[in-house]
């Protein structure tokens, strides 16, 4: 979906991706204050469009095994459980649904709808939302695409062909094998036989690319991280040891994501305690349900290891959104925002408390950084940009700075409480800012600041995101154009060269 956008849009047409319903805590605020799933932001920023509700206009959040919050057209409903979700909210979603696609191609020359899952959920297919019943509504044909890197590819695609329809079959023109590794023509022998039996062409062969600069759909890119972690760092490295607390309901990770691309850094994905080690910063990132996660790391015994390590007056703490949250003395939930009402006591680090509130604060915003303390001038007076997302108001009860103030001073007194404070000796943050490691001048001054506390020099330059990122785009646009039969698909759409 991001190559396509991107080579589209390359040659000059005004295209924009649309995924129906999509499953994520990784999140993306619009312009507009609207909440969307983020790899659909990203898809936009590729097709080099502003992100809009249209395009992703379901957004489903997990808040347990069986439960998550519904997100309709950028605003949270509540939370519903699956059979809850079904029955109550299905004629209303397919509304939004095909309201959302209809002003998209009014608006563009080229939306390019993309599936979830398999589109051959027999249990599921009656309430369909997202696969070929939307396909049919748009009266679009399909192509379906196998990730040739899990195994199974020829099986999954005949075996979806002979659970569809007979006319939802007829549908799909074609096959795309993505994520292939090794010698194409040991591949071929499979591709004869699989357009034999079904009759319908194999559009294209993509070949696996590595080291993707694209921000996470969901939490199977975190789970190979957590599965690729390496062992804490023994003895003096000139790199800096970064561990990320891992969580069951963590959210929006690709806040961490600028760390791992700095070639002076060493990001480490942390679940038990024991891997803990001594790394120079520790990052909580955000949680979609903060008061179980923040269980989660009392019981596994991640907050003593915590506590032992800060003791030790080696490192830096760092709370992003839910992990700020957790930091603070105390959480309030008397709105039963996260389902039991209560409070519950913080870890204590930062003299802040937190009411959470029902109504959800989506905004894209603008700070400037106010930070007079020894070791972090070279921060002062930054401008950073990000987002907000978070039910939740933070307020301070103690000493602590400051350290994020809204660009627009007409913010700072609208009731949103805390954007973000550092405890007087500098060793503790929060910030409720998302994507603020994204800001390249404030990542790379904040990762100074802990090479002068651990005696390494500083680094003067480093990795522009944006940069990167586009170059990404590119680079899966050029795949693509090299592999796949885009005459082809040009002739499905009705698309003239």
């Amino acid at each position: 979906m991001t190559a396509l956008c991107r080579l589209f849009a390359r040659e000059g047409l005004r295209v924009a991706p649309f995924k129906a319903q999509n499953m994520a805590l990784n999140a993306y605020v619009t312009e507009d204050g609207l909440e969307i799933a983020r790899i659909q932001g990203v898809q936009a920023e590729a097709a080099g469009i502003p992100a809009r509700v249209e395009m992703n206009p379901i957004l489903l959040k997990p808040t347990g095994e069986q439960t998550a919050q519904v997100v309709l057209l950028g605003r949270p409903l509540g939370n519903f459980s699956a059979r809850a979700y079904r029955a109550e909210l299905h004629e209303r979603a397919w509304a939004a649904i095909t309201a959302s696609l209809r002003r998209l191609c009014e608006a563009f020359d080229l939306v390019i709808i993309e599936g979830a899952g398999s589109p051959a959920e027999i249990n599921l297919k009656d309430r369909d939302l997202v696969n070929m019943r939307v396909a049919e509504h748009a009266d679009a044909p399909v192509l379906l695409v196998g990730d040739i890197d899990r195994g199974g590819v020829f099986a999954a695609f005949v075996g979806t062909l002979a659970c569809l329809t007979a006319e939802e079959a007829r549908r799909v023109a074609g096959f795309v094998i993505n994520k292939f590794r090794g010698d194409r023509t040991l591949l071929e022998p499979g591709l004869r036989w699989l357009e034999a039996r079904t009759g319908k062409p194999v559009f294209g062969v993509l070949p696996y690319l590595p080291d993707l600069a694209i921000d996470a759909e969901d939490s199977v890119a975190l789970e190979r991280r957590v599965r690729g972690a390496a062992p804490p760092t023994a003895g003096r490295s000139d790199r800096l040891d970064i561990a990320v607390l891992v969580y069951p309901r963590m959210a929006n990770f690709p806040d961490v994501d600028p760390l791992e691309a700095e070639p002076d850094c060493r990001v480490r994905y942390v679940t038990r305690s024991e891997a803990l080690g001594d790394p120079d910063l520790v990052v909580l990132p955000g949680s979609k349900n903060t008061a179980e996660d923040l269980a989660y790391l009392v019981e596994t015994g991640l907050a003593e290891a915590l506590r032992a390590w800060f003791g030790r007056g080696t490192g830096t703490l760092f709370g992003l959104c839910g992990g700020f949250q957790m930091l603070g003395l105390r959480i309030a939930d008397s709105h039963g925002v996260e389902a039991v009402q209560g409070t519950v006591p913080g870890l204590g680090w930062l003299p802040v408390e937190t009411e959470l509130t029902p109504h959800m604060r989506t905004v894209r915003t603008a700070a400037v950084v106010h930070l007079p303390l020894p070791g972090w001038q070279e921060l002062d007076g930054l401008r950073v940009d990000g987002y907000e997302l978070h039910m939740g108001v933070t307020r301070r009860v103690g000493p602590c700075h400051t350290f994020l103030r809204p660009a627009n001073a007409a913010e700072a007194g609208d009731g949103a409480g805390l954007l973000g404070v550092v405890s007087p000796d500098g060793r503790v943050w929060g910030t409720y800012v998302h994507d603020l490691f994204h800001n390249d001048r404030f990542r790379r001054r904040f990762l100074n600041g802990l090479r002068v506390q651990k005696g390494l020099p500083p680094v003067e330059t480093g990795v522009s995101m944006f940069r990167r990122k586009e170059e990404t785009f590119d680079r899966l646009a050029d795949a693509v154009a090299e592999h796949l039969d885009l005459t082809g698909i040009r002739r499905l759409v009705g698309l003239a060269r």
